[in-house]
């Protein structure tokens, strides 16, 4: 039976799109005055890699010609302010994390750990994960395996007993390079690169997470 999942947080616990993308386009309206705005799509297709690659594509995406270490700094100041004006938890999210009960569970992100931790205590469900790492817990992001296997110390679980759940194919490859299974989550925001990296099971429901913990 498995004795640890490990969830991705942005499009695998939480839908934080709109806030995302609001918090991006505020930060290029602040350094480009009168710069289009990003659509949605496009800025979801730049998430999942950290913050400083999604400023780095959303300064490419708008043909301008500045650093990210500009934008970064003014990105997450507005991210701060806005972390919960629509982000919710997936229909079901919730649910699914009761039925996990007895299972320990923790987040791996590439989101700053104290947003991350913020945003899970403001939907209340902070308490039901043993750990939250992301940005600035660990010294580097995902796909590199240190963060996941961290956490699989602190659990006392092996590769065997670990299941890594994500929307992206980020989250295949961190699980490959841990040796542990991974479990794709196909309402997510990278459904179709999801698909192609070859998870080990493709998940349709939040409720069929509860499976995971039989395996």
């Amino acid at each position: 039976m498995a004795r640890l999942l490990v969830f991705d947080l942005d499009g695998t616990l939480v839908d934080s799109s709109r806030d995302i993308a609001a918090s991006v386009n505020a930060a290029l309206a602040r350094v480009a005055p009168g710069a289009a705005e990003i659509p949605l799509e496009a800025i979801l297709s730049f998430v999942g890699e950290g913050a400083r690659l999604l400023v780095e594509r959303s300064l490419r995406h708008a043909g301008l010609g500045l650093s990210a270490d500009e934008l970064l700094p003014l990105y997450l100041e507005c991210y701060a302010t806005r972390l919960l004006d629509t982000t919710r938890l997936y229909p079901g999210v919730a649910e699914a994390l009761d039925a996990l009960a007895g299972t320990t569970l923790a987040v791996l992100t590439n989101k700053p750990g104290d947003l991350s931790r913020a945003i899970l205590e403001g939907l209340g469900v902070a308490g039901r994960f043993a750990r939250v790492c992301g940005a600035g817990d660990v010294p580097s992001r995902k796909p590199d395996p240190t963060g996941l296997l961290l956490l699989m110390a602190g659990a006392r679980a092996l590769p065997g007993e670990t299941w890594m759940v994500g929307d992206s194919a980020t989250d295949v490859d961190v699980a490959r390079a841990a040796g542990v299974r991974v479990a794709g989550v196909t309402w997510g925001f990278h459904p179709g690169p999801l698909r192609a990296a070859g998870a080990d099971r493709l998940i349709d429901e939040p409720r069929d997470l509860a499976s995971l913990a039989a395996d």
